[in-house]
């Protein structure tokens, strides 16, 4: 449709005030604000490189919206989201690694930024391809999806598949600053196959996890669905909320480790999960453990509600290592099926 000039100043108005119609707006290229990757030169033929190019397209469209298309093979490098980023996958559209020999990497980074979008990414870290050395063959470090002191991201039906680590990986900053990440929603997330976690949370305000389905994860300690274990005092676990999980054979379901978390800074954790249901877990469908406060505050509540159990053991707040001084530990409304 060919718009004179009345009816072009008339669209810019309607544009202006929010009411544009649904018949106009499609067809008027200034107000599309996608990109396609393959005009970076993204191949996305299952074979080539595309990591530079890919990069090149994530930096030149902050603010816009990239659309990533057809089957991307990348190095272990990694790719690099930037503050304002919108990513989106086409239906089928993948990232897969190329053969590699580290334990070591992470295929979408969400560093120090903010007001980052992920929508649909299917990423996987080719665990059949990995020729790690076979004294670092416990190590799990390679992660599908990143997040560090970031703020404000959302990650929209993400799936991470054959992780050398974890399909999801949340944690403070590496800057020296040690920043940890706030606001992040991570929503219908899939993990298949990973070797170490589904999902770990290792520092973090406001986060929200809403139906992860974590399944067949092991091959390095300590192979659950969802890993919430602070690597120190620095970490923070505030405002944490997952929403009717599902852990599927795993080695433990859910996995609360809070033995790094006690020191000079007074902590309150605060973890809420509901509806999770956890099918066929080889240890443990939920476990508390690990916490000797040695003094330091930690307090708080962990709690599990309404969670469903199918063929799996109860939940472990074991008495030998959790100090009874440290959070409340709550499960309620529990349904076993066997």
């Amino acid at each position: 449709m060919r718009l004179n000039g009345m009816q072009r100043r008339l669209a810019i108005q309607m544009i202006a005030s929010g009411v544009l119609m649904k018949s106009v707006a499609p067809r008027l290229a200034w107000a599309d604000d996608t990109v396609d990757a393959a005009t970076f030169g993204v191949k996305g033929d299952g074979a080539t490189n595309d990591r530079v190019a890919l990069q090149k397209a994530i930096d030149a469209s902050v603010g816009k919206t990239l659309v990533i298309g057809g089957r991307c093979r990348i190095d272990a490098s990694g790719v690099e989201l930037r503050s304002g980023s919108r990513v989106r996958f086409r239906p089928g559209a993948s990232i897969k690694l190329l053969w590699h020999d580290t334990p070591f990497y992470q295929i979408i980074r969400i560093w120090d930024v903010n007001d980052v979008v992920l929508e649909g990414a299917m990423l996987d870290g080719s665990k059949e391809l990995n020729a790690a050395p076979a004294k670092r063959h416990e190590e799990g470090y390679g992660m599908g999806i990143s997040v560090a002191g970031s703020a404000n991201v959302t990650i929209r039906s993400a799936t991470t598949i054959g992780c050398w680590g974890d399909g999801v990986y949340i944690a403070n900053s590496y800057r020296p600053s040690a920043t940890a990440p706030d606001g992040i929603r991570l929503v219908d997330h899939r993990a298949v196959g990973c070797r170490r976690q589904g999902v770990s949370i290792i520092s973090g305000r406001d986060i929200t996890i809403e139906r992860g389905v974590w399944e067949d994860i092991g091959g390095t300690a300590p192979s659950a669905g969802l890993d919430i274990e602070p690597n120190s005092n620095r970490d923070v676990l505030e405002n944490i909320r997952v929403v009717d999980p599902v852990t599927r054979r795993c080695k433990i379901g859910i996995l609360v480790f809070l033995a790094q978390l006690p020191g000079p800074r007074a902590k309150n954790v605060d973890i809420r999960i509901s509806g999770h249901r956890d099918e066929n877990s080889a240890d443990n469908a939920f476990s508390v453990s690990g916490l000797d406060t040695k003094g330091w505050i930690v307090k708080g509540r962990v709690e599990s509600r309404g969670p469903t159990w199918v063929n799996s053991r109860l939940a472990s707040v074991e008495n030998v290592d959790y100090d009874k001084r440290g959070p409340a530990v709550v499960v309620t409304d529990l349904r076993l099926v066997r």
